[in-house]
């Protein structure tokens, strides 16, 4: 059993396709498991959505992002009000743009048809490997798709208290776009890190290579160049409402 896993393409299909490419050049897989966030913050949020509706098998869960897109316009609006609110000016112009960035990839999705593969998604997902392991896959943390996700500088007592009750040996996790491998209480959480939108001084695409059978699993991970200066063209060249922030997630990398 081979699974390509992945979180938080952020309407980068450029960076999806390098994943794609890589995929195929690591001998293919059977599944993949998409761990959320598609279409927001991005230049392509139809071509990415009609990349990961299509995939044959795909199993995926949604994305503080993908929520918001289906959220109704006004619970949305009233949200980014009471954060403008109490904001300073450079973070009220970000909630600004994102949240005229949220109008433009609604509509484009559901122009395109979309909309409803991502009002479909679900908070978890539950599987088993083929040695007994049991996953869950969540996008930030068991329980939540948002917050501060599972992370590195968080104590084991922390991290005990989050995964209390989880029910599953191996968790996976994306949200924070930070590569992660912890262990606590016989659980293991691994974060493949993000194939967009890097925080991290790493601006290649990340994705994990699973590959299990009856006697274990093993965890490899992949990261993949990709043409990040066209991507930004692409941001300029559709008008894109939340330019400047995305292109902030490159800037001086």
């Amino acid at each position: 059993m081979r699974v390509a896993i992945f979180p938080d393409v952020h309407g980068n299909s450029i960076a999806l396709d390098a994943v794609l490419a890589d995929i195929e050049r690591a001998g293919g897989v059977d599944t993949a498991w998409f761990l959320g966030d598609a279409a927001m913050i991005g230049f392509d949020p139809v071509g990415t959505v009609e990349r990961l509706a299509g995939w044959p098998n795909l199993v995926s869960v949604s994305g503080n992002g993908d929520r918001r897109l289906v959220t109704e316009p006004e619970v949305v609006r009233d949200v980014t009000e009471r954060f403008i609110a109490n904001a300073n000016d450079d973070d009220a112009a970000i909630w600004r743009s994102t949240y005229a960035e949220y109008l433009w990839s609604r509509e484009a999705l559901q122009v395109a048809g979309l909309f409803d593969w991502l009002a479909g998604l679900p908070l978890e997902k539950r599987l088993v490997l083929p040695d007994g392991t049991r996953v869950l896959l969540v996008h930030a943390a068991p329980g939540t798709d948002e917050g501060s996700g599972i992370r590195a500088d968080q104590s084991d007592d922390e991290l005990r208290g989050m995964l209390d009750g989880v029910d599953a040996e191996l968790v996976f996790v994306g949200h924070t776009h930070r590569p992660l491998d912890r262990t606590v209480n016989a659980v293991r959480v691994w974060n493949p890190g993000s194939v967009s939108n890097p925080v991290t001084d790493e601006t290649r695409a990340m994705w994990t290579l699973l590959d299990a059978d009856e006697s274990g699993y093993r965890l490899e991970r992949r990261f993949v160049a990709y043409d990040v200066a066209g991507m930004l063209s692409r941001l300029a060249e559709v008008h894109h409402p939340a330019e400047a922030h995305i292109r902030g997630f490159w800037a001086g990398r």
